[in-house]
């Protein structure tokens, strides 16, 4: 499966001197095979070291840091060579290594001419981070057009990538949204979905489905494993309360995350906020904060740690926790289902680069996204899951707040390209909505 962050790398790779790369991300996203299966074919080759796989590994960073010490360790722990100017290094799953972390300092003053480069999925949780001293990505669940990439199917991807505003367009994009809200970004369950096409659709449910409750069972696993300080009962249950808060809003935009009734005998703020910034730094949720008044940019400055929307990182883990059927999500009752197509919009924002989020209230009107772009112009995003596209919230916002444009997405075709000002897009061009209007997010 082909990766939109590829891209990234291959300029990394064409400057004449680099800092070493570090791919951020939630477990299983694709990290290894990124860098290993994608971003590899352009070196002569590729030297792996996984320290969670090979901990004796940490043995080459023991002693001096210098890299040409450290890269002669390597290749004598391996048994292999390595050409600094031709190969690839890649030091998987960093974080259970720090002095391999503090290494890539060394490698960036030292040896700007290597290509190192290094993963891990609790990078956000390290007690050291050479700032300044690595070019870093976050690597997040498949977005939708990734997901299209994934499909095989080459001309609804030209349409999609067109921005191709027809009835037949919309059926076929449409549905592979649905499809996507089941299965998710998560590239195991994505290659097995794709993989598993000519079998029965109850087999292909059932394939996907047992990749979500694996890769679930991981991520309560790591909870014990790297809490540290923070209870790791604490990590779960606010992990746990966010897709049934999500849920609990009906027909309505999310709400923000209420804080009692998630763990026993705590209902502050302050004390919820260690599992919080825990699952935060793992990668595991978004945040969204929302703002009152007439919001104005630098949007950062109207956020209050304790007034969040929390999301799930990706919308297939979050239905499978729901217990939301495959046949449920195709039948689209999504006007009493709004928050999976609010969760759908953030995780394409977030791989956007919007991360984290704003939102908009006042008294009963609400919009579900605000974004603002360098020059501070502030644009209202809402969301409308099915095809009721009536926007009292956003009339509401207009008569307050007299942006300079609008955006809504919904479950429709969308409106004529003509339209400059009030402009509405089906919901899988999400990507399409911010980067034509906002491009200087992008």
């Amino acid at each position: 499966m082909e990766r939109d962050l590829l891209t990234a790398l291959l300029r990394w790779k064409a400057k004449p001197e680099r800092k070493p790369l570090l791919i951020d991300g939630a477990r299983q996203t694709g990290k290894t095979y990124l860098l290993q299966q994608l971003f590899g074919r352009q070196f002569a080759k590729v030297l792996r070291i996984d320290f969670l796989e090979s901990p004796q590994m940490q043995d080459a960073f023991a002693g001096s840091l210098s890299p040409a010490d450290v890269l002669g360790n390597i290749e004598l722990l391996t048994g292999q060579p390595f050409n600094m100017a031709t190969d690839l290094l890649i030091l998987d799953e960093i974080g259970e290594c720090p002095r391999a972390v503090t290494a890539l300092k060394y490698f960036a003053e030292q040896t700007p001419q290597a290509f190192i480069a290094a993963s891990g999925s609790n990078i956000g949780l390290l007690n050291t981070f050479p700032v300044g001293k690595v070019e870093q990505y976050n690597l997040r669940p498949l977005t939708f057009r990734e997901f299209l990439l994934a499909s095989g199917e080459a001309m609804l991807l030209k349409a999609y990538d067109a921005g191709q505003n027809s009835a037949a367009a919309h059926t076929k994009l449409f549905d592979k949204l649905t499809d996507y809200y089941f299965t998710g970004g998560m590239p195991e369950a994505v290659r097995l979905w794709f993989k598993l096409a000519e079998q029965s659709l109850l087999e292909r449910v059932k394939a996907v489905s047992q990749v979500h409750a694996d890769l679930l069972a991981g991520y309560v696993r790591d909870f014990g494993k790297y809490s540290g300080k923070v209870d790791a009962a604490l990590i779960e249950a606010v992990f746990t309360a966010v897709p049934a808060q999500l849920a609990a809003v009906m027909d309505e935009s999310v709400k923000r995350f209420k804080l009692k009734h998630v763990y026993e005998r705590k209902s502050r703020y302050q004390e919820l906020e260690g599992g919080i910034i825990w699952l935060e730094k793992c990668r595991l949720i978004l945040k969204n904060y929302p703002v009152e008044g007439t919001p104005r940019s630098p949007l950062a400055a109207y956020k209050k740690d304790n007034m969040v929307k929390l999301f799930l990182f990706d919308v297939g883990l979050l239905n499978h926790m729901l217990g939301v059927s495959y046949l449920e999500i195709k039948q689209q009752n999504y006007d009493y289902k709004g928050y999976i197509a609010e969760n759908f919009v953030q995780q394409e924002l977030a791989a956007l680069g919007v991360d984290p989020s704003f939102s908009w209230s006042d008294a009963r009107a609400e919009i579900e996204f605000i974004l603002s772009d360098s020059t501070g112009n502030v644009i209202p995003l809402e969301v409308k899951s099915g095809k009721r596209t009536k926007a009292r919230s956003l009339q509401s916002y207009i008569e307050k707040c007299n942006p300079i444009k609008t955006i809504k997405l919904t479950g429709t075709q969308g409106s004529s390209p003509l339209e400059q000002q009030h402009l509405m897009y089906p919901l899988y061009y999400t990507a399409h909505a911010v980067s034509q209007n906002l491009q200087t997010l992008v």
